[in-house]
């Protein structure tokens, strides 16, 4: 698999979607490969942090200080979540890695603590065969895409503004397993 697609359906998905995101946290073991895309945002304020320990991380942020907070790793866990809705801003978005689709119970619960703190939640796939969810608390990934900032990216491999809104298309069996669960 190509080690570029991860990183860039991970961050400019999110990028692409906020309107004037300024301040990002990525939480993540792997942040070097998300560094390179971060790094084509000029006048963003990036900070990075493991993801071991994500309520950790999450404590020490301040209050409303996040348009974009990025977490490459998995959690079931309320008390992140509610620390995650903490730091991040009135307009912010949200990337999280879940469990596999399949896994309906893990992902209802998942998305049952989300739907405390995010207007919309979906599920989109990030081109390396899993799936990120977008939780969003303004901003819709197909309908408030910033296509003048997704068309303007140098250097990319793989995301463009038609993959951004592809990626979000999911199969029937999704659609009828998740009703009423996933917020679009």
């Amino acid at each position: 698999m190509k080690t570029f697609i991860f990183p860039e359906m991970m961050v400019h998905v999110a990028m692409c979607t906020h309107k004037n995101p300024h301040s990002v946290e990525v939480l993540s073991n792997r942040s070097d490969l998300l560094k390179t895309e971060m790094a084509r945002y000029r006048d963003v304020e990036v900070s990075y942090a493991g993801s071991d320990d994500l309520l950790g991380a999450l404590r020490s942020g301040s209050d409303k200080s996040i348009d974009v907070l990025l977490i490459d790793a998995q959690s079931d866990d309320a008390a992140v979540f509610a620390h995650a809705n903490r730091v991040l801003k009135d307009d912010a978005l949200m990337v999280v890695k879940h469990p596999d689709l399949d896994n309906i119970a893990a992902n209802t619960n998942l998305m049952q603590i989300l739907g405390n703190y995010f207007k919309i939640i979906m599920p989109y796939y990030a081109g390396d065969g899993s799936t990120l969810l977008l939780c969003s608390k303004e901003y819709h990934p197909t309908a408030d895409l910033i296509l003048q900032r997704s068309d303007l990216i140098e250097g990319l491999q793989f995301y463009n503004c038609d993959v951004h809104i592809g990626v979000f298309a999911m199969p029937q069996y999704i659609r009828k397993n998740y009703l009423g669960i996933i917020r679009n």
